[in-house]
């Protein structure tokens, strides 16, 4: 444990509806295009050097082989497999029929773990894109949200849990429309969904359907992803940690504008999973979970700069001419028809 770490202890945690405790704040692994595998792996070694205990990972990010190695180092160093939690997700090309359990499969051998705290369906369109393309890619074979599909997934999903290979369950990019149809469905109900979340856009629509409905929200981009594939960047985009606000409230505790948009995000109730490979960077998103507070007029403030920008698009989940990313996000209450 590094000497100015944090206490994994006093990092605030989350109860799910399990009963299960999950640390409030965990460090992102999605390394935007810009940054090897190697270094997020190394980031990975020095997030747990400084507290974080909350890793979340995907398969499609093409690191969990390097990552592995790291968390069992830690294991081997003396902290305990349930003192982790981990994260995963299945990506979109291994929605078929069996295909769920070898996607976990390999994510278990490639992360050297028994067991997963956390699996997660990616996205909900089993569309498969090479890794890099343009947002103007469009695969031949993508198909639209079919509940019926989705239901044969997480039925894979359900499975996972009754082996014993993952101990919860969730959803990721989900709509409020298709999470309704799920926990109508669904077994094991989602203990988790991950949605982008972030000071610019909040969600509150569907961040208070998560926790009315006992679903933890994780929020992904939590200081506006300054860092995100150019590809997925926009001409309307806005700039979370440049917004008055924030760099109002960041200047009086005298700390960087992405550190009160952490603040903001693990005091309102949801996981911000900050992502950087720099140490300074993930050990203060760590050390602003446990000293000096947002004031409630803060809280309050920000709450009133929602510009409702949403950053990751999801374009390339499209499946037929003429359709805008909008069409994915079902925002008039129902499910976009195929």
């Amino acid at each position: 444990m590094a000497s100015d770490g944090v206490d994994p202890n006093k990092v605030p945690q989350r109860i799910l509806y399990t009963g299960a405790k999950i640390p409030g704040v965990g460090l992102g692994t999605f390394g935007s295009d810009r940054f090897t595998g190697e270094q997020i792996a190394e980031a990975v070694r020095g997030a747990i050097s400084v507290g974080y205990r909350h890793i979340d990972c995907a398969s499609v990010y093409g690191n969990e082989h390097l990552i592995g190695p790291v968390l069992k180092e830690a294991m081997e160093g003396g902290i305990k497999r349930e003192e982790l939690w981990i994260t995963s997700k299945v990506w979109n090309d291994m929605h078929g029929e069996g295909d769920v359990l070898l996607s976990c499969a390999k994510t278990l051998k490639d992360l050297k773990l028994d067991y997963l705290d956390l699996y997660l369906i990616h996205w909900p369109f089993p569309n498969y894109h090479a890794p890099g393309c343009s947002v103007d890619s469009r695969s031949p074979d993508a198909k639209p949200y079919i509940h019926e599909n989705y239901m044969k997934t997480w039925r894979q999903m359900e499975r996972l849990v009754e082996m014993g290979l993952v101990r919860h369950i969730g959803t990721s990019n989900m709509t409020i429309p298709k999470l309704k149809l799920l926990l109508r469905d669904a077994k094991i109900k989602p203990a988790c969904n991950e949605m982008e979340l972030h000071p610019h856009f909040q969600q509150p629509e569907l961040f208070k359907y998560c926790i009315d409905n006992g679903i933890q929200p994780i929020g992904f981009c939590p200081i506006g992803s300054p860092n995100r594939p150019d590809r997925d960047k926009t001409e309307n985009d806005t700039v979370d940690i440049e917004d008055p606000v924030i760099v109002k409230i960041a200047q009086r505790l005298n700390v960087h504008p992405a550190v009160v948009c952490i603040k903001w995000a693990v005091q309102r109730g949801q996981i911000p999973i900050p992502f950087s490979i720099r140490r300074d960077q993930y050990l203060s998103s760590l050390q602003c979970t446990v000293t000096d507070p947002l004031t409630d007029e803060e809280m309050k403030e920000i709450e009133g700069i929602d510009k409702n920008c949403r950053l990751i698009k999801g374009q390339v989940f499209l499946w037929k001419d003429g359709q805008s990313w909008e069409d994915l996000w079902d925002l008039n209450g129902e499910i976009t028809p195929p």
